[in-house]
């Protein structure tokens, strides 16, 4: 047994003391942090919670890509709209863009100064601002304009172009001769009915009555310009026998107002057609326009 025992290695002795100043080191240093933390006004560390406020136990994580883009895209939109909201009251209210002359086209019963001198209110409205039924209002007591259009012209002018209403035939009246549209609207007057190459409905509105006076100037209205210059005047008898002289002397027999662009087309035909002397025509009958009559 003491040879069995001899024959284990023992321990070198130096391994021994080195590990005793290690824990002596370690013990010493332990106790010297300690200390540091004690004394007056100062308590030991807790060494039963982390130091939460410690920015190395605080882990930052990328931002997705996807979600910063969308971010970026929503910024850039807001910003976008604001500017372009900005731009927009900046037009509507700018001076710059004020209303300072307006250009007036299509004229013919009326002059355009007249139209400028209805329109003057607007003289000093930006352009934004200024609305076709604002100008139509405007625009309402000159009863020779049927229709209105309006166009900006940046910086200060306003163009307005009129579609007038059109003289379809002479209605006496006293000393004077109205010239009236297809809805019996007075449109000028003048003394000399030959100044004006436009029918006389004979009797007025006044005397054929309103539902006679419609449908003869229906029948005027559908007329191209160059037969309406041909005629003398118009009349009916009713509503369904409406007839027109011509400055010829001939007669044209139209019937009612039915069909009337084409009866038109028919009578402006005839018109057309050489004269024959050997056989002279005296009356152009429409009233049947796909078969029509001469005699």
């Amino acid at each position: 047994m003491k040879a069995r025992a001899q024959d284990k290695p023992a321990k070198a002795p130096w391994a021994r003391l080195k590990r005793q100043e290690a824990k002596k080191a370690g013990t010493t240093a332990t106790g010297a942090a300690g200390a540091e933390n004690t004394g007056p006004g100062k308590s030991g560390p807790d060494k039963s919670s982390p130091d939460r406020t410690s920015p190395d136990n605080v882990l930052a994580f990328p931002e997705p890509r996807g979600r910063r883009i969308r971010r970026n895209i929503v910024v850039a939109a807001c910003v976008t709209a604001a500017l372009v909201a900005g731009l927009i009251a900046a037009a509507i209210y700018s001076p710059v863009l004020a209303v300072q002359s307006v250009s007036v086209t299509g004229t013919k019963l009326l002059k355009p100064a007249q139209v400028q001198a209805a329109l003057k209110p607007l003289l000093g409205t930006p352009l934004p601002q200024v609305s076709g039924s604002e100008v139509e209002s405007l625009l309402k007591p000159l009863v020779q304009i049927k229709s209105v259009t309006t166009q900006a012209h940046p910086p200060s002018v306003l163009v307005v172009h009129i579609q007038e209403r059109v003289p379809v035939a002479l209605v006496k009246r006293g000393n004077e001769y109205m010239l009236v549209d297809v809805d019996g609207v007075k449109l000028s007057t003048t003394a000399d009915p030959t100044s004006v190459k436009l029918p006389l409905i004979d009797g007025g509105a006044g005397n054929i009555g309103k539902d006679l006076f419609q449908a003869t100037a229906e029948v005027l209205g559908a007329l191209p310009a160059n037969v309406l210059a041909k005629l003398s005047n118009a009349s009916a008898k009713s509503v369904d026998a409406v007839e027109l002289k011509l400055l010829d002397g001939q007669t044209v027999v139209w019937g009612n107002a039915g069909e009337k662009e084409l009866k038109a087309r028919v009578l402006e035909a005839l018109l057309k057609m050489p004269a024959d002397p050997a056989n002279p025509v005296n009356t152009y009958d429409v009233s049947v326009p796909r078969h029509p009559v001469t005699r």
